[in-house]
């Protein structure tokens, strides 16, 4: 069945992988991305070519948000899917980043993804149905040095997706996670880069290492077993069209070989969550209605 899906950062990336592919497989995609009309006015043609529909939305932006989503909602007349795309990496030592960098990472891969719920989940609410699909990352389920503000935000995602689940599963409404490793997309020429370099050069040798990092992760997605991104999307469109009740609430999407004992964490996890709400009562709540 065909479904209106509500993308965020679909200039580029997974975001724009993804929308491509829903339109060729029958879905109705509402492209949001920030600057349609000037910086991404290209990328933006180039989807509504292909038969989207193309929406202004700046997470970080709460105005921007409710206007974007009631726009999405008027041209295509409703929402079925959101999907939390947008968002940003970061790079460097974690003491290097100020309070400030933390705010503009968590402005974006957390506090967006907030803003677009809330703008969504009372028409969702509404017609007791609908779907969220966080993106999120392996670095929600482990840390990796050298990123380490993305590893918070990721991690705190999956807890912010994992807490819809449960308050929202008896409203009819699917609160899931799709978890990428690394891929070789644009999302790494636009990092957040730790701000304050002298404390980065305090350091020593150890100031060199995330620079060695992104070499040795670009040397990995430039080499002949680079692992495609289209996976994501991919993932993405098999969530989308599995039958309501019978989606995963992760679903991992890994080309680097991190895959299996990230599935390994998450069936931990699964199982724990289990017998610890059935002890206090509250396994319904992990059961759709």
């Amino acid at each position: 069945m065909s479904q209106k899906v509500l993308i965020t950062g679909s200039s580029s990336g997974f975001g724009r992988l993804t929308a491509e592919t829903l339109l060729r497989a029958g879905h109705t995609v509402i492209a949001s991305m920030r600057d349609p009309e000037s910086r991404n006015k290209n990328r933006a043609e180039a989807l509504r070519s292909m038969g989207a529909h193309i929406v202004g939305i700046d997470v970080t932006e709460d105005t921007s948000v409710t206007t974007g989503v009631a726009e999405a909602l008027q041209s295509a007349g409703g929402i079925d899917v959101l999907i939390n795309n947008a968002g940003m990496g970061t790079i460097g030592l974690q003491e290097a980043f100020t309070v400030d960098d933390w705010k503009a990472l968590f402005d974006l891969n957390v506090f967006g993804v907030q803003r677009m719920n809330r703008a969504v989940l009372p028409h969702f609410r509404q017609k007791s149905t609908g779907l969220l699909i966080h993106i999120s990352s392996l670095l929600g389920r482990f840390v990796m040095p050298f990123f380490g503000p993305y590893n918070a935000s990721k991690h705190a995602l999956e807890a912010l997706a994992d807490n819809y689940r449960v308050e929202l599963s008896s409203l009819g409404i699917e609160s899931v996670l799709v978890e990428p490793g690394g891929y070789g997309t644009d999302f790494s020429s636009s990092l957040l880069a730790a701000s304050d370099s002298d404390r980065t050069a305090t350091y020593g040798e150890l100031a060199g290492g995330p620079a060695r990092q992104m070499e040795a992760f670009r040397q990995a997605f430039e080499g002949d077993n680079a692992p495609d991104p289209q996976m994501v999307a991919d993932a993405v469109l098999k969530v989308i069209e599995t039958p309501r009740g019978k989606r995963p609430f992760r679903t991992v999407v890994d080309g680097l070989g991190m895959g299996q004992p990230i599935e390994q964490i998450n069936n931990a996890s699964e199982q724990a969550t289990s017998g610890i709400y059935k002890a206090f009562g509250m396994e319904g709540m992990l059961k759709l209605k």
